[in-house]
């Protein structure tokens, strides 16, 4: 019975703390704290929004809340550290007490419970679930809830992924509980299975040669065909000009010849009418 007692007024301290500090440090944004023994006393590390508002000026603040934690809930030398949330939107007691805050200041209760729910979603939670309960229009008590996504009520995907927000606003009417229920992102339930390719086929097909391979061979080979072809397309063309020239020279001495050729034929015809005399005049003597 005594350790049970035990643990029973450990627990109770537990919650007592976590009121005293939701109060405390309402402005600064109180998202959580957690509570470890060790050997050198007690380590309580608070999360919230604006760490600077719970530190203060030169350390006061943080030393108050010190003495207040070793003399009100008898902790052995307790010692605070100070965490900053870095996405304030995924974590659930500060969005409660968002929602709290915005229904105090007379917003519509559907409206704040859509706008919590639409800026949970946004900064990328699985899923969130709002709930209200109290007098929200009439004398008559009554309870809202806003959801969206994916959520867990029971078992151990609860424990591990949900994240568990509460508080209290205070209205003319009365008070109206405020319970916010966020998924982590980075969930991953017992129902989502991933599918990959066996590592056997893949290495079978390397083994054997994969058509991909073939393909890029191929393709390689083609461009260093392409390349050498266009280069000797290159050069012709670079000694085209070259060879023209050279050919116009070799065909000059044949125009040349040509032409001297030409010139000679005028002399060879004298020759022919001197043949054409000769008989003329052989005609004669044999008519005599």
């Amino acid at each position: 019975m005594a350790t049970e007692r035990k643990f029973v007024t450990e627990n109770i301290k537990r919650i007592l703390l976590k009121e005293y500090m939701m109060k405390q440090l309402d402005r600064a944004g109180f998202g959580g704290l957690d509570i470890q023994r060790t050997p050198m006393g007690t380590r309580v590390t608070l999360i919230t929004e604006r760490p600077g508002l719970v530190i203060g000026r030169r350390g006061a603040a943080i030393k108050a809340l010190t003495k207040a934690i070793e003399q009100d809930f008898k902790f052995n030398n307790p010692q605070i550290e100070v965490q900053q949330e870095t996405n304030p939107n995924l974590n659930a007691q500060i969005m409660a007490e968002k929602l709290a805050t915005a229904l105090e200041r007379g917003w519509h209760f559907r409206r704040a419970g859509h706008s919590i729910v639409r800026r949970i979603m946004d900064s990328g939670a699985k899923g969130c679930q709002v709930i209200l309960s109290g007098k929200l229009t009439g004398q008559r008590h009554r309870t809202e809830k806003f959801r969206e996504g994916h959520i867990k009520y029971c078992g151990h995907p609860k424990l591990m992924f949900m994240k568990e927000g509460f508080t209290a606003a205070k209205l003319k009417p009365g008070i109206i509980g405020v319970k916010v229920w966020i998924m982590d992102p980075n969930a991953r339930l017992p129902d989502e299975v991933l599918v990959t390719a066996e590592p056997t086929a893949k290495a079978e097909s390397l083994q054997a040669g994969s058509p991909g391979e073939l393909s890029t061979k191929e393709e390689l080979s083609i461009a260093a065909a392409a390349e050498s072809a266009t280069a000797a397309q290159a050069a012709r063309t670079a000694e085209l000009p070259e060879g023209a020239g050279q050919e116009k020279t070799e065909e000059m001495p044949a125009g040349e010849e040509g032409i001297g050729s030409e010139q000679e034929k005028p002399e060879d015809k004298p020759s022919e009418q001197s043949k054409e005399g000769e008989t003329s005049g052989d005609k004669p003597k044999e008519e005599e």
